[in-house]
């Protein structure tokens, strides 16, 4: 659905039954706990059926209640606290194994990021890039990483990149404020989204710069001002944001352009390897 489930409950309390209203409070009072139990767990929370849970997400307009739970964790992931979060994951892990849970719910976001990444947008990002004067890459945060893996790589291949991360908002606008139409920036958001992240992509495609936004929805912040938005889907564990999908989205992003750059590349590197070796970089394997 397009908008906030919260939105959606004010609107229909008036045709609420009894066992509905209680529902709708519990998820309005405790919306960060609820959008993490099953329709079994939330009906005896409340004192109603499942199968009551299962009519009030259809009665709403939600195609069941998997439907209605997804659009509630995707509205709770930007305002949960830190103390919410960590209170949510204990919730979720309770007796798991936590090795297999973290694991299973990687695989699936990698799962879903491989079905939702729009291939058109992800060729126009290359080409993006690929066409750039200078390439700036903004991650703050939790996805400085991610920022700095991208910045890393590129590297290798162009003359002209900035990564931006570990900046105040007065530095990172003074880092970026000779952008122009001849420059791509790649910035990066997932929830909590970095307000300054939003504020920094906003200016550089008023400055007439191409903007990639590698988020996890169209919808987000970073999405609705960019010009290309990479999907990726991201997951909350505890206080840790998993940013295994991303990364894999940002993989596939440098394999890209690394095969359109590949002549170019292989003289990087053969001149690197000298390079390596007469300066000892790496270790030296010793055969046995």
């Amino acid at each position: 659905m397009g908008y906030d489930i919260l939105s959606i409950l004010q609107e229909k309390e008036s045709t609420f039954s009894k066992g509905q209203k209680r529902i709708a409070r519990y998820i309005t009072e405790a919306y960060d706990k609820a959008a993490f139990m099953t329709a079994n767990r939330l009906g005896k929370t409340v004192g109603v059926s499942e199968s009551t849970v299962v009519r009030f997400a259809v009665d709403l307009g939600f195609d069941g209640y998997p439907s209605m739970q997804k659009a509630m964790q995707e509205m709770v992931l930007n305002r949960l606290t830190s103390v919410q979060r960590l209170e949510v994951a204990s919730d979720r892990i309770g007796d798991q194994d936590v090795v297999s849970m973290v694991l299973h719910s990687d695989m699936e976001k990698l799962r879903q990021t491989e079905e939702m990444i729009d291939r058109g947008e992800f060729r126009a990002a290359v080409n993006a890039i690929l066409k750039a004067k200078r390439v700036y890459i903004l991650g703050v945060r939790s996805v400085a990483p991610l920022a700095n893996f991208l910045g890393y790589y590129l590297n290798y291949m162009f003359n002209n990149v900035h990564i931006i991360s570990g900046f105040s908002a007065g530095e990172m606008f003074e880092k970026i404020v000779g952008v122009n139409s001849e420059d791509v920036i790649v910035a990066f958001s997932f929830p909590r989204y970095s307000a300054s992240t939003t504020k920094g992509a906003k200016y550089c495609r008023s400055a007439g710069a191409t903007v990639i936004g590698i988020t996890d929805s169209k919808l987000s912040p970073l999405g609705q001002c960019s010009d290309h938005v990479l999907v990726a889907k991201s997951d909350m564990v505890s206080l840790v944001d998993s940013l295994v999908a991303p990364l894999s989205l940002v993989n596939a992003l440098i394999v890209s352009v690394a095969s359109r750059r590949e002549k170019e590349l292989s003289q990087t590197f053969a001149n690197l390897e000298r390079i390596w070796d007469e300066y000892n970089v790496y270790e030296k394997q010793v055969e046995p």
